[in-house]
């Protein structure tokens, strides 16, 4: 028996995030085009306070920041996970490299998914990749020649 792929949004702070049914798909075919097998996604939008307690609490980090993923699956199985999104941070993000805030929604989202394929973000190599691959899959999403139906 084949389990589906989820993926869900919560929100904890209200954003707009049009085209659900478009970007759960793109989230499958990013997971499918990184061969890994997805199980589950929740996304959960919140403020920034929300994603510091998160941070402080359970990495230890006193510093804001964009996204938590939290992977909740063994390496060997489906993917299953949470990914915190402060949409304070990604508003500021936005203003401060000039996009359009459904762009750096977008990429953040991509970002996370990312993050549980296996790509790390903590050396500049890292981050030169992560960058690479968030502009592919975004690129994709955005010209809509990324075939996002389910198989």
């Amino acid at each position: 028996m084949t389990i589906s792929p989820t993926i869900r949004f919560h929100f904890l702070k209200k954003v707009e995030l049009r085209d659900r049914s478009r970007l759960k798909a793109a989230v499958v075919s990013l997971f499918r085009a990184e061969r890994r097998k997805l199980g589950e996604i929740r996304y959960i939008f919140c403020s920034d306070k929300y994603l510091l307690d998160i941070n402080r609490r359970f990495l230890g980090h006193d510093y804001y920041t964009d996204i938590i993923t939290f992977p909740l699956s063994e390496p060997s199985q489906p993917v299953v996970a949470e990914v915190y999104i402060s949409v304070d941070r990604v508003r500021d993000n936005a203003a401060r490299f000039h996009n359009p805030l459904k762009t750096e929604l977008l990429r953040v989202i991509f970002h996370g998914a990312l993050h549980l394929c296996g790509y790390g973000d903590k050396t500049a190599r890292e981050q030169a990749k992560m960058r690479t691959l968030e502009d592919k899959y975004l690129l994709l999403f955005q010209r809509s020649m990324w075939n996002t139906r389910p198989k």
